[in-house]
């Protein structure tokens, strides 16, 4: 079924598209289909606990939201947004999840259910993580991300050579080294689970051609949305807080200023040169389609 959906906010150049909702009933609305998806669900570990930021003593709640419901409403939630993403991928596209322990095997079991075909599962090693307060456990220094395509039998674009590129010639590892957000990162805001553009700028580069369109069912500050328009990708992002879609939209807005738009390609990590990304999407080949999403 296609219905009208008004969005929250539309960028000139329409390359950027915010819809404010919940995920699965505005995905049961339309039609369109992404060539990939990012998904930074709730991850369930809102105990009221403390950690550290900024060397500050804070507490892990991030809201509501992120709190656990028990193990059968948390496995259901995670299985009806997954399937209404998977309604929603191309046939040769995919979707990567972001988690920690507290809700990623969840996720590939919910994938595995849905009959995906799980990839790989990228273990993001934390350049500069927080310590552990307690003295009583390891630092925690690392997040999951679960990359899988729509079945067994459908395909899916890796663009192989440019991450061997990146990687000094050599193929690149399921375990990547990058900082978490910078600083410059949040001259808009911070959304309390921002994940680094260098994060999803890979993934995006990984996973995607020039033009591709690409969902974020639970878009925060829109990380994935700046990354994919710094890379020349198209993006659509819901959310429920209009806080957090204002900030999506600032960012957007800030980043149509090109000198700002030139630096933070610059600045971007896991290149080898500040210039190594401006030179391969110079080089980019054209898709071989184009299409509009309607709203």
């Amino acid at each position: 079924m296609t219905v009208a959906i008004i969005p929250f906010f539309k960028s000139s150049d329409k390359a950027f598209t915010l819809v404010k909702g919940d995920c699965i009933e505005l995905l049961n609305q339309f039609d369109f289909k992404f060539d990939m998806i990012f998904a930074d669900p709730p991850y369930f570990l809102s105990n009221d606990g403390i950690s550290v930021q900024s060397g500050k003593m804070v507490s892990v709640n991030k809201g509501e939201w992120d709190r656990s419901n028990g193990f059968e409403k948390d496995n259901e939630f995670n299985f009806n947004w997954l399937k209404a993403c998977r309604e929603h991928l191309t046939e040769n596209g995919t979707i990567w999840i972001s988690g920690t322990f507290h809700n990623i095997f969840s996720v590939a079991h919910m994938l595995t259910t849905l009959e995906y075909k799980i990839l790989n599962c990228i273990t993001w090693a934390k350049t500069n993580p927080p310590p552990n307060l307690s003295c009583r456990y390891f630092t925690h220094s690392t997040e999951f991300i679960i990359w899988a395509r729509k079945s067994k039998k459908s395909t899916h674009f890796y663009n192989y050579e440019l991450m061997k590129t990146i990687n000094g010639g050599t193929q690149m590892k399921d375990v990547w080294n990058l900082p978490a957000i910078a600083p410059w990162e949040k001259s808009c805001g911070k959304h309390p689970t921002q994940k680094p553009l260098a994060l999803l700028t890979r993934i995006i580069l990984a996973s995607t051609e020039k033009s591709a369109w690409i969902l974020d069912p639970f878009a925060g500050s829109s990380t994935t949305g700046i990354a994919a328009n710094l890379a020349n990708r198209k993006f659509l992002g819901i959310d429920k807080e209009e806080f957090f879609l204002e900030m999506s939209k600032k960012r957007k807005l800030e980043i149509e200023n090109p000198l700002i738009y030139g630096t933070y390609r610059k600045k971007l990590r896991g290149f080898e040169n500040d210039n190594q990304l401006q030179m391969f999407l110079e080089q980019e080949p054209e898709s071989e389609y184009e299409r509009n999403l309607d709203f």
